[in-house]
């Protein structure tokens, strides 16, 4: 017995905004009933012992601890711009303002 019914693609073709063709209807019905399989194995075999996760390896942030340190100085940093204005690189606008 298919988990998802033509009907049921056709319903949720017409929420989505999607026009699908009959053959469409026919092709995504056994494409959503083949991933709908999938999940219900997935969820037999994972038992109540085993956390949810949305990543099979544990994910931490990198990041290094923000601290001054020596850098270019304004002057230094626009020293080989083109144009600067208010210790700031100036350049073409690209967008028309009102």
């Amino acid at each position: 017995m298919s988990a998802i019914s033509r009907e049921e693609v056709s319903h949720l073709a017409m929420l989505a905004r999607i026009d699908l063709t009959p053959d469409e209807l026919d092709r995504m019905a056994g494409q959503l009933d083949v991933i709908l399989d999938a999940v219900a194995t997935v969820r037999e075999v994972a038992g109540d012992d085993v956390p949810a996760t949305s990543h099979p390896m544990p994910l931490t942030n990198v990041t290094r601890p923000d601290e001054v340190r020596p850098s270019l100085t304004p002057e230094q940093a626009l020293s080989g711009a083109p144009e600067s204005e208010q210790q700031r690189f100036r350049v073409p606008r690209i967008l028309e303002e009102d």
